[in-house]
């Protein structure tokens, strides 16, 4: 056999390894077929602009941080001196003052602490990816909650709020994948989200819904009348009735978003902050009506599989889920993938899964033109 002979051999067997490797190794993922609506253009209510231009970018202390080390700070909450709480995918929570400098490691949860809320008693309500949910004293020292509903443990505690008379209603993004895979549940679409109810006075938890794609933000409306729950994964938000005539019921907020949706917070009187993590992908657009193809998918490389662009998105929608505000900015130096966006005092904070610094914007008001 000739070299050349030998040579073609070689790499007609190595393709035909790599064939068999992608169409039939073993996979995590049940893919279910989902086919999603269009995307939006951004045009419209969507449209494309540069609002988000010069975020300011207030540092955590972390020198050059790398993931794994003190990056992502996904959420952030404040306290009532007004002191700036977020946490980092190293399972530290840091905390700085009101004017955004001194950052100081204010706890560790040994975990991943994602959401982020202070209940009545100044306690930092936190969910954990890892360890699940969580109370953190103001002196730092972390309690457990709860870490399991329905016999079936938390894979990914992801976000909360606390209605009024201190229920906390939280999300865990997927029962099945941890959020090291969260890819793998987006790719599965199989529903393994929930968001469930946490009553700290009986120390139970319930399963209010379930089948959620990757459920993600949560929000309680102003007069606690419902929340708002976000499904990253079929780019909507549910409205679930918390009290009155509908009461359990759920029905959608908005759907066909034009990004992935990941935070959502209330100010507290007449809007909802949504931070759209990403734009929609359109590769994968179209191969969530193919299962097979997205197991071909699962079996790439991570950085051949889809992926967040860098770009910076939030809307502000109304009681009725209406957009009522548009920011982006697509610039190379935009403060990228906005994780969540909570409004005090005229100022937006950002929670980010693609930088290692919180954002800081103020608001114009409604009399200055936008640019």
């Amino acid at each position: 056999m000739t070299k050349a002979r030998r040579l073609f051999s070689f790499l007609a067997a190595l393709i035909s390894i790599g064939l068999l490797y992608l169409l039939v190794w073993p996979v995590p993922i049940s893919p279910k077929a989902w086919t999603p609506s269009p995307a939006p253009p951004l045009t419209g209510q969507y449209q494309a602009n540069s609002q988000l231009r010069g975020i300011e970018r207030l540092s955590l202390g972390t020198g050059s941080p790398r993931p794994g080390a003190g990056y992502a700070p996904e959420d952030v909450a404040l306290d009532a001196e007004g002191r700036i709480y977020t946490g980092l995918d190293d399972g530290r929570i840091i905390r700085l003052h009101a004017d955004g400098t001194n950052p100081e490691t204010f706890s560790n949860t040994q975990g991943r602490p994602l959401g982020l809320t202070f209940d009545a008693n100044g306690n930092l309500i936190v969910a954990d990816a890892i360890k699940g949910l969580l109370s953190v004293a103001p002196d730092g020292s972390v309690t457990m909650l709860t870490s399991a509903a329905d016999g079936v443990p938390f894979g990914c505690t992801n976000d909360l709020d606390i209605a009024a008379d201190g229920t906390i209603y939280f999300t865990d993004a997927s029962s099945k994948f941890h959020l090291t895979n969260f890819t793998e549940d987006i790719l599965e679409h199989g529903g393994n989200g929930r968001f469930l109810a946490y009553d700290p006075k009986t120390k139970t938890t319930r399963t209010l819904l379930g089948n959620l794609s990757f459920a993600n933000g949560v929000a309680i409306s102003p007069d606690q009348s419902f929340a708002v729950v976000v499904e990253t994964g079929a780019y909507r938000i549910h409205r679930v009735w918390l009290s009155g005539a509908k009461r359990g019921q759920t029905e959608i907020f908005i759907d066909n978003l034009p990004g992935f949706p990941d935070g959502i917070s209330s100010n507290g009187k007449d809007r909802f902050w949504l931070a759209l993590v990403t734009p929609r992908d359109a590769a994968l657009d179209k191969l969530l009506p193919h299962p097979f193809l997205r197991k071909i998918v699962a079996r790439l490389p991570k950085f051949l599989q889809p992926a967040p662009k860098r770009y910076s998105f939030v809307l502000a929608l109304d009681s009725s889920g209406r957009v009522i505000e548009n920011l982006q900015d697509g610039s190379p130096e935009c403060f990228a993938e906005i994780a969540n966006a909570v409004e005090r005092n005229g100022v937006l904070y950002f929670g980010s899964i693609g930088e290692a610094a919180i954002g800081r914007y103020r608001l114009r008001s409604p009399s200055q033109p936008s640019p």
